[in-house]
Protein backbone atom coordinates (compact mmCIF):
# COMPACT_ATOMS: atom_id res chain seq x y z
CA UNK A 1 0.00 0.00 0.00
CA UNK A 2 2.97 2.52 0.54
CA UNK A 3 4.67 2.29 -2.48
CA UNK A 4 1.17 2.26 -4.46
CA UNK A 5 0.47 5.83 -2.17
CA UNK A 6 3.87 7.02 -3.50
CA UNK A 7 3.44 5.97 -7.26
CA UNK A 8 -0.50 7.71 -7.27
CA UNK A 9 1.34 10.60 -5.65
CA UNK A 10 4.19 10.58 -8.20
CA UNK A 11 1.31 10.48 -10.94
CA UNK A 12 -0.54 12.98 -9.39
CA UNK A 13 2.79 15.80 -9.42
CA UNK A 14 2.87 14.51 -13.05
CA UNK A 15 -0.67 15.06 -13.82
CA UNK A 16 -0.47 18.90 -12.16
CA UNK A 17 2.74 19.56 -14.03
CA UNK A 18 1.13 18.04 -17.00
CA UNK A 19 -2.08 19.66 -16.53
CA UNK A 20 -2.95 20.08 -20.72
CA UNK A 21 -1.92 16.55 -21.60
CA UNK A 22 -3.91 14.72 -18.79
CA UNK A 23 -7.14 17.07 -19.86
CA UNK A 24 -6.72 15.33 -23.25
CA UNK A 25 -5.73 11.67 -22.04
CA UNK A 26 -8.97 11.63 -19.87
CA UNK A 27 -11.64 13.36 -22.23
CA UNK A 28 -10.00 10.28 -25.09
CA UNK A 29 -10.29 7.56 -21.66
CA UNK A 30 -14.04 8.84 -21.18
CA UNK A 31 -14.84 8.89 -24.88
CA UNK A 32 -13.74 4.95 -25.01
CA UNK A 33 -15.34 4.32 -21.53
CA UNK A 34 -18.75 5.30 -23.19
CA UNK A 35 -17.73 3.48 -26.45
CA UNK A 36 -17.63 0.52 -24.93
CA UNK A 37 -20.20 1.00 -22.38
CA UNK A 38 -22.62 1.54 -25.10
CA UNK A 39 -21.79 -1.73 -26.50
CA UNK A 40 -22.40 -3.32 -23.90
CA UNK A 41 -26.12 -2.13 -23.18
CA UNK A 42 -26.71 -2.68 -26.79
CA UNK A 43 -25.76 -6.02 -26.50
CA UNK A 44 -27.69 -6.59 -23.23
CA UNK A 45 -30.65 -4.91 -24.78
CA UNK A 46 -30.43 -7.17 -27.34
CA UNK A 47 -29.95 -10.17 -25.71
CA UNK A 48 -32.92 -9.06 -23.32
CA UNK A 49 -35.47 -8.24 -25.64
CA UNK A 50 -38.55 -10.24 -23.97
CA UNK A 51 -38.14 -8.19 -21.04
CA UNK A 52 -39.60 -4.81 -22.79
CA UNK A 53 -37.80 -1.40 -23.23
CA UNK A 54 -35.53 -2.87 -25.91
CA UNK A 55 -36.34 1.17 -28.03
CA UNK A 56 -35.18 2.62 -24.97
CA UNK A 57 -32.03 1.00 -24.20
CA UNK A 58 -31.20 0.94 -27.81
CA UNK A 59 -31.68 4.80 -27.62
CA UNK A 60 -29.31 4.79 -24.38
CA UNK A 61 -26.73 2.65 -26.18
CA UNK A 62 -26.84 4.65 -29.12
CA UNK A 63 -26.08 7.59 -26.92
CA UNK A 64 -23.22 7.15 -25.26
CA UNK A 65 -21.42 5.40 -28.26
CA UNK A 66 -22.19 8.40 -30.74
CA UNK A 67 -21.00 10.67 -27.21
CA UNK A 68 -18.22 8.86 -27.17
CA UNK A 69 -17.13 8.78 -30.52
CA UNK A 70 -17.59 12.41 -31.02
CA UNK A 71 -15.01 12.43 -27.89
CA UNK A 72 -12.91 10.94 -29.78
CA UNK A 73 -13.33 13.11 -33.12
CA UNK A 74 -12.66 15.98 -30.90
CA UNK A 75 -10.92 16.13 -27.52
CA UNK A 76 -10.47 19.31 -27.35
CA UNK A 77 -13.77 20.42 -28.00
CA UNK A 78 -15.04 17.82 -25.27
CA UNK A 79 -12.10 18.86 -23.11
CA UNK A 80 -14.21 22.50 -23.26
CA UNK A 81 -17.83 20.91 -22.74
CA UNK A 82 -16.78 18.95 -20.17
CA UNK A 83 -15.20 21.94 -18.23
CA UNK A 84 -18.22 23.87 -18.55
CA UNK A 85 -20.34 20.91 -17.39
CA UNK A 86 -17.88 20.76 -14.73
CA UNK A 87 -18.00 24.77 -14.04
CA UNK A 88 -22.07 24.57 -13.80
CA UNK A 89 -22.15 21.54 -11.56
CA UNK A 90 -19.60 23.44 -9.05
CA UNK A 91 -21.71 26.66 -9.03
CA UNK A 92 -24.83 24.61 -8.66
CA UNK A 93 -24.02 22.06 -6.27
CA UNK A 94 -21.94 25.50 -4.05
CA UNK A 95 -25.35 27.26 -4.17
CA UNK A 96 -27.00 23.82 -2.81
CA UNK A 97 -24.05 23.27 0.27
CA UNK A 98 -24.75 26.78 0.83
CA UNK A 99 -28.59 26.86 1.34
CA UNK A 100 -28.66 23.46 2.98
CA UNK A 101 -26.03 25.13 5.62
CA UNK A 102 -28.16 27.70 6.06
CA UNK A 103 -31.81 26.29 6.05
CA UNK A 104 -30.90 22.65 8.35
CA UNK A 105 -29.67 23.11 11.34
CA UNK A 106 -27.37 20.00 11.70
CA UNK A 107 -24.17 19.61 13.62
CA UNK A 108 -21.22 20.79 11.27
CA UNK A 109 -22.83 22.44 9.36
CA UNK A 110 -20.25 25.32 9.24
CA UNK A 111 -18.55 22.49 7.29
CA UNK A 112 -21.16 21.78 4.67
CA UNK A 113 -20.87 25.84 4.72
CA UNK A 114 -17.33 25.58 4.33
CA UNK A 115 -17.45 22.98 1.50
CA UNK A 116 -20.16 25.19 -0.31
CA UNK A 117 -18.25 28.02 -0.73
CA UNK A 118 -15.21 26.50 -1.44
CA UNK A 119 -17.30 24.43 -4.51
CA UNK A 120 -19.09 27.52 -5.42
CA UNK A 121 -15.48 29.41 -5.73
CA UNK A 122 -13.76 26.79 -7.71
CA UNK A 123 -16.92 27.09 -10.10
CA UNK A 124 -16.82 30.68 -10.41
CA UNK A 125 -12.94 30.31 -11.03
CA UNK A 126 -13.13 27.50 -13.65
CA UNK A 127 -15.96 29.36 -15.42
CA UNK A 128 -14.68 33.04 -15.34
CA UNK A 129 -11.57 31.25 -17.30
CA UNK A 130 -14.13 28.96 -19.64
CA UNK A 131 -13.15 28.49 -22.25
CA UNK A 132 -9.43 29.02 -21.56
CA UNK A 133 -9.15 27.32 -18.17
CA UNK A 134 -10.84 23.67 -20.57
CA UNK A 135 -6.66 23.14 -21.30
CA UNK A 136 -5.84 22.64 -17.71
CA UNK A 137 -8.90 22.27 -15.56
CA UNK A 138 -9.53 18.91 -15.80
CA UNK A 139 -6.05 17.46 -15.67
CA UNK A 140 -5.00 19.57 -12.64
CA UNK A 141 -7.82 17.98 -10.76
CA UNK A 142 -6.62 14.71 -11.85
CA UNK A 143 -3.44 15.59 -10.37
CA UNK A 144 -4.67 17.05 -6.72
CA UNK A 145 -6.95 14.22 -6.43
CA UNK A 146 -4.12 11.58 -6.84
CA UNK A 147 -2.06 13.30 -4.68
CA UNK A 148 -4.56 13.49 -1.75
CA UNK A 149 -5.20 9.80 -2.92
CA UNK A 150 -1.74 9.06 -2.29
CA UNK A 151 -0.74 10.82 0.64
CA UNK A 152 -3.96 9.22 2.24
CA UNK A 153 -2.63 5.93 0.95
CA UNK A 154 0.59 6.52 2.32
CA UNK A 155 -0.82 7.46 6.29
CA UNK A 156 -3.18 4.43 6.53
CA UNK A 157 0.12 2.46 5.51
CA UNK A 158 2.06 3.77 7.89
CA UNK A 159 -0.39 3.38 10.63
CA UNK A 160 -0.89 0.22 9.84
CA UNK A 161 2.79 -0.86 10.42
CA UNK A 162 3.58 -2.61 12.99
CA UNK A 163 5.28 -0.85 15.69
CA UNK A 164 8.82 -1.65 16.71
CA UNK A 165 8.58 0.28 20.21
CA UNK A 166 5.94 -2.29 21.31
CA UNK A 167 6.66 -5.18 22.56
CA UNK A 168 4.30 -7.55 21.23
CA UNK A 169 1.85 -9.57 23.59
CA UNK A 170 2.66 -13.12 24.44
Amino acid sequence: MLLFGCLTVLLGVFAVAYAALFTVVSVLWMAWILIIAGVFEAVHAIRHHEQGHLVWYILEALLAIVVGCLLLRGPIVGAIVLTLLLASYFVIAGVFRIVAAAVLHIPGRGWVLFNGLVTLALGIVVWGGWPASSFWVIGLFIGVTLILSGFARIMLALALRPSHFHPMPV
